[in-house]
Formats: structure tokens, C-alpha cells, sequence
């Protein structure tokens, strides 16, 4: 039966069952709702479609007609029969249950993945599963949907069956994808406008004055967010001015109210988190609305971003001020409140919430900026007597440990949340780009700086010992700076107290909060660039702007702060972590590296480290490698010779000599196990990698000669420490640094000294690996982490080809130290050399850990892109091996993995060509691969962002065996049994290469005939897919 009669005749049945299914039985209706929602699975060309061996082009065209006429029949139908029940007062559970099925059959038609009226491309698309597929029914739904009495009785609905958690979901859902409904079914802009008035009202007389229930929260969240989101801003603000305004009131009510909800699932760690996703989706809803200049006046959500900002607050913080720990919430005592080790930090695990927050705390900066501040005071002030409390109890019973830690835990947290909110608000989230202080705070200081007394406000800044209400006309201040120095109050509270021996009663967690505070701060304030700025506000610009007194103290007071830190917090790691982060930030600008010089705490830091007294050399490795790399960054600030070659003398030569010491004693090979020796040689490696983190372009040149005297002696390490897979991977990885940040910078002979050692290093680390077997399926990713350091160092190496800011070595002139002449080991030599070392470990089952599978198709793609001369001359195994990855990346991995192989075909296909050697292993194997290409193109369902890439490897492979090309249309043509299918696939074939006949590797060519295979599948695509 082909598609046509098969759909009519069912349609028949449809037409005539209308109206009984209303009256028949509850067994019928059942029958009748399974059966229609078995059509419509089958007819929706998803995951759920049956196999049944008819082309993509065909399903497609059955669910086009399916959607058009029958589609609607059921969605009227569902109606109706969602009508009749609605009308009913006393629902029993086998009614109930018949209701909840045609609610589930709604949802399913408006949930549908409507295609266009041409199909184009899309017949691929429609086979990929989507998630939250936006409503966008064709015209002919018109009539259908803007009917107001449909979504009035989806409202009506709702209403009746909220209570019941399932129901309610299906209800709101319906709900959800009316409130995204657009496209070409709306006629005008003006029938937007009505239909989303009509939503708007349905939906503030569903949600006003109820208390939502906690199934429904989500689908409120979702209903609003698709409203603002979809409907397009000009639609939104031509609705009744009064309407508009009382759905961003009701907005602003849901927002503070599922906010409350959500902390509290946050305290009481519920595994389900349904109010928190519900609060992200507001807060993302609220960004979209606040984002936009254009079609609201500043100052428009002020007191709706108020009613939020200080929601938030209060959500946060403890009684009285707030509501955090209110036993009437049913909170647990905090005995039983554990903080699991796993757990992510707040900053990290509510970043989004935390610059939604932030962002609108920006727009009401008039009433957040004072209002943290005075909260900030407050814990301050607080925390100062409880400190003082606890220190004189001690004093007059020194044994006694009964002290009540709960008012202290509670301050911590509170000063813990309003730390973090102003760090949002005072600053943006910056990924690479320039940090700038945000418009918003910059115009708030400007507006208000005819009224700052700017001496007050530096005295407010400079003494964070003093309370600030302590100090004459602290009320006439930047209320910007007084937010940051209300910050710097509680990190001096800290000081006094490890001052006062105090520190077992210190939170580490209030001590991350400040330094991660304190970087973000001064990435973005701190020497503020004026070139940046239109304007400046005059007490941002004294108070830290270049060359003022100001900023100098406040360098001094942040080096005086990690310096305390690292001392006291040694063992705290993920603080400590924090605490060299900011001293990166702080020297990682010259502007401010000149600053931080010139203090002498710098240079005491320094000469510590370098000869590792304690407590510097109780910090972990990780915080020793970024400790190194701020070390190195502040070295190449503005000094005269003399001071810098001081500088280098005692930070870098202490490092080489004890390196030398250790490993040149005579009796190395039988100490070098032991735990000392160990740790040596660790902080040593782990120092080298922080040194060639610390490369810039014009530090380079001292930093590689350092750092080649070193790769030579720990290539003689590789042997000694053979057995200890920590050390050889921490061996390489210093490998890996140095090529993956010098490697760019270096000319031909610097390079030819990085290749050399490299391939040192590959020999040794072959020679002790050889027969060495990987066989254990069980081990952990983390056992083949030497495998993955060598790929990422083949990779680095390669990157040169694409990244070279080297013309010469001009870099270097000066530091160099005599040349060796007619060396010439190149980056070819060591990659293939690597491939040759890395191809025979890497197993099938190798390959099932993602990171490996990448690192090693990213390797092979760039050697074949790089050197395909290089391909065809490898030893027969390993060429076969090669071949076999391609093969198995294209067949069974990720479409990452698919990609890269396709990337790597081109230019292989292109070497053999101009090889012109057709007896060649190489050109055998393309061949190969042309079959695959042409099927996965022409037969196969693939991921649609592969098709350019495909494409240019189709063509190349297509230039090279142009028989075999022929001979597999051929094939194909003459396995088509309808005449008229051929002929359109005859017409399809010819036009594709029309513009290319005969094909070469000419750019032009290539082009045109990626042009015509994207017609090509677009008309013929859908008919040789099969599902």
C-alpha cells in the first residue's frame, strides 16, 4: 500500500470516529489514545520510527502530509475530548487515567517537529532527535491555534488537574510549547500581539494568588522563559501597557519566591533540585529582558531587579537579617550538616546565578552597592567582638574546648555569600578578553562624585584596621571603594586573629572568598587604563589608577596578603591555589609587575623560595608550579641591568644548583629513590613547567637557553626513574610545556636544539617501554597518562607549522651561545618518529578513553595534514595501522573523531596525485576510502556540520580515481529497480560533476562542485537513506 491510500485510509476512520470516541467507553477511548499515539510516534520521523527499509525522502514526505490534515484531525480530537472530561466535576481513577493519555497525546502533537513545505536538507535533521523543539506549525494551523478557546481550555485544564504531579507536567508542557508558538502561522505582527495578550492573561489568572505546587515549578519557569525568549521584543511592548506590567510583577514574585525555595533545597541537599532550575531559567529570562536598551528606558526593572537582588540576599544569609537558617524551614542543626569533600565550590557550582545576581545588583546599583556594603560592615564588626570573645575565654580557661562555634559559622557564611555577590556585581566573568570595569558601576561613581570627599574616601581605603564609620565624614565616600575596603576589613579581621594565634578558629573558605575577591578585583580596577574608558570616575583614577600612591599601597597590602597566606595556609591546597592565582595576576601585567618590584616582601618571597625553606616547601606541587610562574612573570618588570641579573641570580641559579647537586652526587642511582632526593627532583620538574608557563614573546630568549640546560640532564632522568611513572610523566610534561608555549617563538636553529632533545626523549622513553605490553583492559585512563603526554608533545611540536611569530632568531641575539653546524633533525623526524613509537600501543581499547581517542586522531590528522609526504614512506605495519585508525574513525567513532579523519584524507588524496605512483600502498587505500566517502554521503544518515568536510575529501578522492567514481554510480544507478527514481538520481549524478568534468585539484573546480553537492543532497539525499 504506498503512502497516499495508506494515510486516507485511516483518515476515514478518523473522520467517522470523531464523535463517538467522545461517547464510548473507557476501554475505547483508551484503545482509541494508544492507537493514535502509536500513528504518531511512527509518522514523526524520530528515533521512534519503525525500520522499515523505505528511504528518508519517503518518511519525509509521509509525515509533510501527516502533519498537514491528519496531524491537526487528532490535535481537534485531543480537544474536544480534553474539553468534555474538563466539563466533568468528579473524575474516578479509571477516568482519570483516560484524561491524563489525551493530555499526553496533546502534548505529543504540539511538541511535533514540523518540517517546512520543502524539504531541502531537512530530511536529515528530522531523523535527529530533538530536545525542546520551539512550536512552529505551518499556515494551515491557523485557524487551529489562534483560536483563543484552544489555549483557554489548556489553561482550564492546568487549573483542574495541578495537584497531580504527573498531569500537571504534561498540562504545562502543552503550556510551555503554546507560549513558543511562531513562524509562518501568525498572519501579521498585530495577530502576535493579541494571542500573546490572550496568553499573558490565561497565564497571570492561572499563577496569581496560588501557591505553586512543586511539580509545577519547572513548567511555570519554562511557559515565561519561552514567552520573553521567543516572541520577538517589539510584540512583548505592544501588549496593554497595565497587562506588561503585571507580568513582570508576576515575573519578579515567581523569581523571589522560587529563589527561596531553591536555597532551601540547597540547604536541606535534596537530590532534586526542582526550584533551582526553575530559578535559572527565570534569572536567564531576566538578562534577556534587562540586556535590552533598545526597547526599554533606563531604569525601567530598577525595582524589580531590587525585589530580586535582595531576595537572593536574604535567601543567604542568617537570621535576623535573613532566612538561611530558620528551623521553621525544617533546616538540619549543623552537626548533621556535612560538607562533602567532593563537593564543587559555590563560586563554580552557581557562577551562572551568581552574574545574573551580580548583573542586576548592576542595574540597581543605587540600592545594592550601600546595601552590601552595610551588610559587609556589619559581619565585620560582628566577627571582630566574637573573635575578641573567643580569644579572652581562652585566656581565662586556657583548657577548656567547650566553644560555641555556631554564631562564628554563621557569620562566616553570611560573609561567605555577600563576598561572592559583590565579586559578580563588581566584576564580569573574563575569558581572554580585556576585564573592564562594568558601565554600570563606572557611571554609578561618576554620577556620584561631585559629593565624594576624595581624601575621606582614600583614608576609608588605606586603613582597613579602623571601623569605617570610626573615620570623619565617612558618609561623603565613593561607595564603590567602600564596598572594596569593607572587603579589605574582613581580610585584616583575618590578619589580627593568625596575628592573635587565633587561626584554628579562621574558615579557609572565608580565606578563598577573599583572595579569589581580591584577583578578580584587581584584574579589572586595579592601574585602571584609561585609553579604555570613555569617561572615568576621578576616585576609581586616584584611588588606583597608574602612578598614584594609592595603587602602590594597595599592591603592597595584596603582596603582604599571599605572603600571610602561603605561610599559613600551607596545607589548605585549594586556598593556597587561590592565593598564588592572585600574585599571577598581579605580575602577569607589566604595569603592575613594576609595582609589585619594587617592594621589598617581593624580593624576600623570591630568595624563600628559591633556597625552598619552609613554609614555602610545604606547599603542594601544583601551587609550587604557579608560585614559579608569577616568580618568572615578575622578573621581567622594569629594572636596571644590575638589579635584573641580581633578580635571575636568585631566582633561577639556586633551582640549577641543587638540581646539579642532587643528581651529580656520586651514589645518585642508589639514592634516587629515596623520599627526599624524590622530592627534590619533583619540585624541581614541577618549577620547570611553571618557568615555561611564564613565556612571553620578549622573555623567550632567556627563559629557552635556562630551560635547554635542564631538558638534557632530565632526558638522563628518564632512565634513572624508569620505573616510577610519576616522574617520567612529570619528565614529559616538561617536554610538553616548553613546546607548547616556546615552540611558536623559536627560529630554525632554536628549534632544531627543541627538536633534538625531543627525540632524545622519545628513544629513551621507546628503549624502556619496548615489548612492554598494554593489555589491561581495566586500568584506568589515568595508567596511560605517558601515552597522551606524548601525543600532546608530537601535537605541540607540529603547531609550529601553523603558529610561527619566529621570522628569525632575532629573539635571540645575545643569548646565544655558539651555533652547531649541519644539524638538521626536524619536526618530521620527531613526529614520525613519536607515530612510529606511539601507532603500536594504541589499541582498540585504548581507544574507548575519550581523551586518548582525541589527543590521537588530532595527531594523525595534523601529520597528514603537515607531511603527507611522509605517510606513504612508513614501515608497511605501521602505513597499515595508520590506514586502519582512518578507517575506524570514520566508521565507529565520535563525528569529532569522523571529522578529523575526513580533514586528514584531503591531503593524502592530494599527495598521490601529485606522487602520480598508482601502484603505491597510498593510492590503494584511497581507493578504499573513496567507497567509504561515497557512502557515507550518498546511503548513510551522518551529522550535516560533516558534510563541507566530506565534501572536499569526496572531490579530492573523486580527482584521483575518476574510473572507480564512475563505476560506483554505475552500481548504484543499476540497483534502482523504479525508473523514475533512477532517472532522478542519473540527473542528480550528472549535474554534480557538470561543473567539474573532468575533475582537478583546481580550488575554482572545487568550490563549484561543493556548491553542487549541496544540491545534490538536498534533492536526492532523502532517497537513498534508509530507515
Amino acid at each position: 500500500m504506498n503512502n497516499a491510500s495508506m494515510l486516507s485510509t485511516y483518515s476515514y476512520h478518523l473522520e467517522n470516529q470523531n464523535h463517538h470516541l467522545l461517547f464510548a467507553s473507557i476501554f475505547w477511548q483508551t484503545l482509541a489514545c494508544s492507537i493514535l499515539t502509536a500513528l504518531l510516534s511512527e509518522f514523526s520521523s524520530s528515533s521512534k520510527t519503525s525500520n522499515i527499509g523505505l528511504s528518508m525522502e519517503f518518511h519525509g514526505n509521509c509525515k509533510r502530509i501527516f502533519q498537514e490534515g491528519d496531524l491537526r484531525q487528532i490535535f481537534m480530537l485531543t480537544v474536544e475530548v480534553l474539553q468534555e472530561f474538563s466539563r466533568r466535576e468528579n473524575l474516578n481513577a479509571q477516568m482519570s487515567s483516560v484524561f491524563q493519555r489525551y493530555l499526553a497525546l496533546a502534548n505529543q502533537v504540539l511538541s511535533w517537529n514540523f518540517l517546512p513545505p520543502n524539504l531541502g536538507r531537512h530530511y536529515i535533521a528530522m531523523f535527529e532527535s530533538s530536545q525542546n523543539v520551539m512550536l512552529k506549525p505551518t499556515e494551515l494551523w491557523r485557524e487551529t491555534l489562534l483560536d483563543i478557546r484552544v489555549m483557554e481550555l489548556f489553561f482550564t485544564v492546568h487549573r483542574k488537574i495541578r495537584e497531580d504531579t504527573d498531569m500537571a507536567q504534561d498540562s504545562l508542557q502543552c503550556l510551555a510549547q503554546l507560549a513558543s508558538l511562531h513562524g509562518p502561522v501568525f498572519p501579521d505582527e498585530g495577530s502576535q500581539v493579541d494571542y500573546l495578550a490572550h496568553f499573558i492573561e490565561g497565564l497571570l489568572n492561572t499563577v496569581n494568588g496560588i501557591e505553586i505546587e512543586d511539580s509545577e515549578a519547572m513548567g511555570i519557569s519554562s511557559v515565561f522563559s519561552n514567552l520573553i525568549t521567543v516572541f520577538p521584543r517589539n510584540v512583548l511592548t505592544a501588549i496593554p501597557n497595565e497587562l506588561f506590567s503585571s507580568f513582570v510583577n508576576c515575573l519578579t514574585h515567581l523569581t523571589c519566591s522560587f529563589g527561596r525555595s531553591a536555597a532551601l533545597e540547597e540547604v536541606l541537599d535534596k537530590d532534586d533540585m526542582v526550584y533551582m532550575e526553575a530559578y535559572d531559567k527565570l534569572l536567564e529570562s531576566w538578562l534577556t529582558l534587562v540586556q535590552d536598551d533598545k526597547h526599554f528606558h533606563k531604569g525601567f526593572f530598577t525595582q524589580h531587579a531590587v525585589q530580586v537582588f535582595n531576595s537572593y540576599i536574604q535567601c543567604h544569609l542568617a537570621a535576623p537579617d535573613g532566612t538561611r537558617n530558620l528551623t521553621a524551614n525544617g533546616v538540619a542543626s549543623r552537626e548533621e550538616e556535612e560538607i562533602s569533600e567532593l563537593q564543587e565550590d559555590d563560586r563554580d557550582q552557581f557562577s551562572d546565578q551568581l552574574a545574573s545576581v551580580g548583573m542586576l545588583g548592576r542595574i540597581a546599583a543605587e540600592h545594592c552597592i550601600p546595601l552590601l556594603t552595610s551588610l559587609l560592615e556589619d559581619r565585620v564588626t560582628r566577627l571582630h567582638g566574637q573573635l575578641q570573645r573567643h580569644q579572652q575565654q581562652l585566656l581565662a580557661s586556657p583548657g577548656s574546648g567547650s566553644i560555641d562555634n555556631k554564631v562564628l559559622d554563621d557569620l562566616y557564611e553570611d560573609i561567605h555569600w555577600l563576598i561572592l555577590v559583590t565579586g559578580y556585581l563588581l566584576a564580569n566573568d573574563t575569558q581572554g578578553e580585556t576585564p573592564l570595569i562594568p558601565p554600570e558601576v563606572m557611571e554609578y561613581s561618576i554620577k556620584h562624585s561631585t559629593e565624594v570627599d576624595i581624601n575621606t574616601t582614600l583614608q576609608i581605603l588605606g586603613s582597613p584596621g579602623e571601623k569605617a564609620s570610626s573615620i570623619p565624614g565617612y558618609n561623603r565616600t565613593d561607595s564603590v571603594i567602600r564596598l572594596l575596603s569593607a572587603i579589605l576589613r574582613v581580610s585584616e579581621v583575618e590578619s589580627r586573629a593568625i596575628r592573635a594565634d587565633l587561626t584554628h578558629l579562621l574558615s579557609p573558605q572565608m580565606g578563598k572568598d577573599i583572595v579569589w575577591f581580591l584577583k578578580r578585583w584587581a584584574k579589572t580596577y586595579l592601574l585602571v587604563d584609561e585609553k579604555l574608558y570613555d569617561q572615568i570616575s576621578l576616585p576609581f583614577n586616584t584611588a588606583f589608577g597608574a602612578d598614584t600612591e594609592g595603587s602602590q599601597w594597595i599592591v603592597g597590602y595584596l603582596l603582604e596578603k599571599v605572603i600571610s597566606n602561603l605561610a599559613v595556609w600551607s596545607s589548605e591546597q585549594d586556598l593556597a591555589n587561590d592565593t598564588v592565582q592572585l600574585l599571577v595576576t598581579l605580575v602577569e601585567r607589566r604595569e603592575r609587575a613594576n609595582l609589585v618590584i619594587q617592594c621589598e616582601n617581593w624580593w624576600n618571597l623570591a630568595k624563600q623560595f628559591a633556597r625552598r625553606s619552609p613554609p614555602l616547601h610545604f606547599l603542594s606541587s601544583s601551587v609550587q608550579r604557579t608560585l614559579m610562574k608569577a616568580l618568572v612573570l615578575g622578573g621581567f618588570a622594569h629594572m636596571d641591568t644590575d638589579t635584573k641579573q641580581q633578580y635571575w641570580t636568585e631566582v633561577l641559579q639556586p633551582l640549577q644548583q641543587r638540581f646539579l647537586n642532587v643528581i651529580n652526587q656520586e651514589n645518585f642511582q642508589q639514592i634516587c629513590q629515596e623520599e627526599e632526593v624524590k622530592q627534590e627532583i619533583t619540585a624541581t620538574l614541577e618549577a620547570l613547567c611553571g618557568i615555561a608557563e611564564a613565556t612571553q614573546i620578549d622573555n623567550v630568549a632567556i627563559l629557552f637557553n635556562f630551560l635547554m640546560d635542564f631538558l638534557t640532564n632530565c632526558i638522563g632522568l628518564m632512565e634513572v626513574y624508569k620505573n616510577t611513572p610519576e616522574t617520567v610523566n612529570l619528565i614529559i610534561e616538561v617536554f610538553v610545556e616548553v613546546a607548547h608555549k616556546q615552540i611558536c617563538y623559536l627560529g630554525e636553529s632554536k628549534a632544531m636544539n627543541l627538536y633534538e632533545a625531543c627525540l632524545t626523549l622519545l628513544q629513551v622513553y621507546s628503549k624502556n617501554n619496548l615489548g612492554r605490553q598494554r593489555i589491561d583492559v581495566t586500568a584506568e585512563e589515568d595508567q596511560y597518562q605517558d601515552l597522551l603526554l606524548i601525543m600532546e608533545l608530537l601535537t605541540n611540536l607540529l603547531s609550529k607549522e601553523f603558529i610561527d611569530f619566529s621570522d628569525t632568531d632575532e629573539v635571540f641575539r645575545g643569548h646565544e651561545p655558539g651555533q652547531a653546524a649541519n644539524r638538521s633533525v626536524s619536526a618530521a623526524d620527531v613526529v614520525l618518529y613519536g607515530v612510529n613509537l606511539v601507532l603500536p600501543l594504541m589499541s582498540q581499547d585504548l581507544l574507548k578513553f575519550p581523551s586518548l581517542c582525541n589527543q590521537y586522531y588530532k595527531l594523525i590528522t595534523f601529520i597528514c595534514e603537515i607531511f603527507p609526504e611522509k605517510i606513504p614512506q612508513l614501515p608497511e605495519d605501521l602505513f597499515k595501522s595508520l590506514m586502519y585508525s582512518l578507517e575506524l574513525g570514520m566508521s565507529s567513532m565520535s563525528s569529532e573523531v569522523c571529522q578529523l579523519c575526513l580533514e586528514a584524507l584531503t591531503p593524502l588524496a592530494e599527495q598521490c596525485a601529485k606522487a602520480q605512483e598508482t601502484d603505491s600502498s597510498l593510492f590503494l587505500a584511497t581507493r578504499h576510502f573513496l567507497k567509504m566517502v561515497f557512502d557515507m554521503l550518498v546511503l548513510q544518515k551522518h551529522n550535516t556540520e560533516m558534510t563541507t568536510a566530506a565534501g572536499e575529501a569526496f572531490y579530492t578522492l573523486v580527482c584521483l580515481h575518476q574510473a572507480e567514481y564512475s563505476e560506483l554510480v554505475e552500481t548504484l544507478l543499476s540497483s534502482q529497480q523504479d525508473p523514475v527514481i533512477y532517472q532522478r538520481l542519473a540527473d542528480a549524478f550528472n549535474k554534480l560533476t557538470a561543473s567539474s568534468t573532468p575533475p582537478s585539484l583546481d580550488r575554482k573546480q572545487k568550490m563549484a562542485f561543493l556548491k553542487s553537492l549541496e544540491e545534490f543532497m538536498a534533492n536526492v539525499g532523502g532517497l537513498l537513506c534508509v530507515k
